[in-house]
């Protein structure tokens, strides 16, 4: 029989994970306090409390250990230090998409500025939700492919109370927006068809994550969007491998500048356009 004291519990969901997952301990911690809805100090202070129906806690656990994100099990996702909710329609928000936001605000010196910010590819909404945030004057439009991306994205824009700042639109790339944008930032799909990946990303809407034959086609058509519209600014996230096709892309337009970024791991990781 299985003891339901704290301790014993943490050992055992321990246990279950250890074979698959490489931080085992501190997930079988992490997905403990989010059953009990208590923080880290509870847990190790009330080692030897006994607690009742785990059954979902042990559901939790076997889909942790099946390779399952631990965002998508606890609807919870840590970014720009803000927590987020997270469900698997959409993409679970990424370290390096921090440095895409850090772009936009190195470009953009006066926060009061009243402008017009889209974002294509809204997924779970932190760019956009990140952006309001850091300009108060700024209207946001947000455009995903994907409704159950609209609707995560809904939650956390109300959680943060800006739903009169970032309205949320349907469709692909810019199609949805007839205004006149001066900024466009996007975190779009960059991987080629057929790339392996890690197991885990299978749990993740494909949509989001593949960009065509080569990857970079999504990419290219948001330029081609961004030269037609005049869009003065445009910072876009990309693969580590796309930085010369598509400053060989740009080489024959007139541009002002192109100037790419690098993330944590010193890989190209975006560029910001400007006309």
């Amino acid at each position: 029989m299985k003891s339901n004291i704290v301790k014993d519990i943490l050992a055992d969901i321990t246990k279950i994970l250890n074979p698959h997952i490489p931080r085992a301990p501190r997930e079988a911690q992490l997905l403990l306090m989010n059953f009990l809805k208590v923080d880290e100090l509870w847990l190790l202070t009330n080692q030897n409390i006994e607690i009742q129906n785990t059954q979902e806690l042990y559901k939790m656990t076997e889909r942790r250990s099946k390779n399952e994100p631990l965002e998508y099990i606890t609807n919870s996702v840590s970014f720009y230090s803000e927590e987020f909710y997270i469900a698997n329609g959409a993409l679970i928000p990424r370290p390096e998409t921090e440095i895409l936001i850090d772009e936009v605000i190195k470009n953009i010196p006066k926060k009061n500025t009243k402008l017009t910010i889209a974002e294509v590819g809204v997924g779970s909404g932190i760019i956009s939700i990140m952006l309001a945030l850091k300009f108060p004057n700024a209207k946001i439009i947000a455009v995903d492919i994907s409704q159950d991306a609209i609707e995560i994205a809904k939650i956390n824009i109300k959680k943060f109370g800006l739903q009169e700042r970032i309205e949320l639109r349907l469709g692909s790339l810019l199609e949805p927006i007839d205004e006149s944008i001066d900024y466009l930032v996007s975190n779009p799909p960059y991987i080629e068809y057929g790339a392996k990946l890690e197991s885990n990303l299978d749990y993740e809407p494909q949509n989001a994550l593949f960009g065509g034959e080569i990857g970079d086609e999504i990419i290219k058509e948001l330029l081609d969007e961004v030269l037609n519209r005049k869009i003065k600014f445009f910072s876009c996230e990309i693969g580590y491998d796309q930085k010369d096709r598509i400053a060989l892309y740009l080489k024959d337009t007139k541009i002002k500048s192109l100037k790419f970024y690098k993330d944590l791991a010193n890989f190209d990781r975006g560029f910001t356009l400007r006309l």
